[in-house]
């Protein structure tokens, strides 16, 4: 299978800009407060949604953030409920809550760094991959069934395997 990928060089500035925001949004419900866990997921939908059509280096980032927000967004929400919970029961936090807490601090820093790592090379006009979550983003945009179908070859790959 090749495949053409656009080339740094062949990305124009409000591509790379475009794409660098599609990151941006995980910072919606951080600058809000976690209380609403769901506001950077919706962020991210609106922003995919309207920004898909503009171009596929674009769609391509702005899909990888919305779906890798997924799992950072329900170990939130599941942290928010159990803290709602535990304070309106007013019952004592328990060594679970504080490794799931733990958890969820290291799954969003992780998150932050990885974001700052692809929001940057995106606006270098470069891929990069998120694991899982940068193979479905990669094959719905670039693979056999991304929309116009075009084939051929070039840099600029994901990693195999994912």
């Amino acid at each position: 299978m090749m495949i053409n990928l656009p080339q740094p060089d062949e990305i124009t500035r409000r591509e790379r800009e475009d794409a660098m925001g599609a990151y941006f949004m995980m910072f919606a419900a951080w600058g809000i407060g976690l209380p609403l866990p769901f506001l950077n997921l919706v962020a991210a939908g609106i922003y995919y949604g309207i920004n898909r059509k503009n171009s596929k280096f674009v769609a391509f980032h702005a899909l990888q953030s919305l779906t890798s927000q997924i799992p950072v967004t329900v170990v939130n929400a599941g942290l928010l409920f159990w803290l709602i919970r535990t304070l309106v029961i007013k019952s004592s936090f328990s060594g679970s809550f504080w490794i799931y807490l733990s958890f969820a601090v290291a799954l969003n820093m992780a998150y932050l760094v990885i974001s700052l790592i692809a929001l940057s090379r995106a606006y270098k006009g470069n891929f990069f991959y998120f694991p899982v979550f940068g193979r479905m983003a990669f094959d719905s945009w670039y693979g056999p069934d991304a929309p116009d179908g075009e084939m051929g070859t070039r840099a600029n790959r994901p990693p195999e395997g994912y």
